[in-house]
């Protein structure tokens, strides 16, 4: 028979856990869980979209009553995860945080939902392909992607430590678009196809712009202080303006950068410098080689 025990292998991680880290909080409080942020997120939706992302049938009769226990349920756990959020670093003392934090939240829900339905407009406007809103809600992930992101977004505002980062998260890794609870976004907005998309922390992005997969609206360097550390809190990420269309795999970077309202910006294209408004910037195509596939055949077949 195989010996099975690994005990011998127990002592050495102990170690490592005590000289690297790795216990919860020391053995006092549980860290916010990734799983349990997972299943809010899920709720949150289910909130916003009832009817939507459920296995049976929500009647219009029975509405008020489903909203009321889902408010409750999801609620009770996301403030159980602030609470453990705000307390990191601090993990035996109350803080006090964690009521107003959840009342600010609570606030914006009906907010976010309406911003929400204007960005479903902008994608039913912009997509040639959308049916119906009804098609958007059930199946383009920027419709999670921005949801979670509004959503975790007024916690971010409301002051909640690691929460909102853990719920963008979770849409990132559900979507492929990465999008950082403290960027601001106006309405309006879509995301058409999505993959890659990453827009930083410190971006602010004006009412309908449209932008597609591969987009990086990210950070030109990371100031340093005389300890060679990063500085925090910094304005990195680009603005965009009102009405600003960015095409595919292009990369804008830099806090100080404006792309301008009304403006275009091409696929594939590099920028790092503002730009006023109603420009067009393309990347232009050079040393591009379009031949027949018959007539190099044919020089091919001639050589020989």
């Amino acid at each position: 028979m195989p010996d099975h025990s690994y005990s011998e292998y127990i002592p050495k991680l102990l170690a490592s856990y005590e000289k690297f880290g790795g216990l919860n909080n020391a053995d006092a409080l549980n860290l916010p869980s990734k799983h349990a942020v997972g299943e809010i997120c899920e709720g949150l939706l289910q909130l916003l979209f009832p009817g939507f992302l459920d296995n049976d049938v929500v009647h219009s009769g029975n509405l008020e009553e489903i909203t009321g226990e889902r408010l409750a349920s999801v609620i009770g756990r996301l403030e159980d995860q602030v609470r453990k959020s705000v307390r990191i670093g601090n993990p035996t003392k109350p803080t006090g945080l964690t009521p107003p934090i959840i009342r600010k939240f609570c606030k914006a829900l009906h907010i976010v939902r309406e911003i929400l339905r204007t960005d479903i407009e902008a994608a039913y406007n912009n997509d040639p392909s959308a049916r119906s809103h009804e098609e958007i809600i059930l199946s383009y992930p920027f419709i999670e992607a921005i949801a979670i992101q509004r959503l975790a977004h007024r916690l971010y505002r409301a002051g909640a430590p690691m929460i909102p980062r853990m719920m963008t998260e979770w849409a990132h890794s559900r979507t492929g678009i990465d999008i950082h609870p403290g960027a601001s976004i106006g309405a309006h907005f879509f995301i058409d196809h999505g993959t890659g998309v990453v827009i930083g922390e410190t971006c602010n992005i004006g009412n309908h712009c449209k932008i597609y997969h591969g987009v990086t609206l990210g950070a030109r360097t990371f100031i340093k202080d005389e300890h060679g550390h990063v500085i925090k809190g910094l304005k990195r990420h680009p603005n965009l303006g009102d009405n600003v269309t960015v095409y595919p795999n292009s990369t804008i970077l830099g806090g100080e950068t404006v792309i301008g309202s009304n403006s275009t910006i091409g696929a594939n294209v590099f920028l790092m410098h503002s730009i006023p408004p109603d420009s067009l910037v393309i990347h232009e195509e050079k040393n591009l080689s379009i031949r027949s596939k018959v007539e190099r055949r044919a020089d091919l077949t001639w050589s020989i």
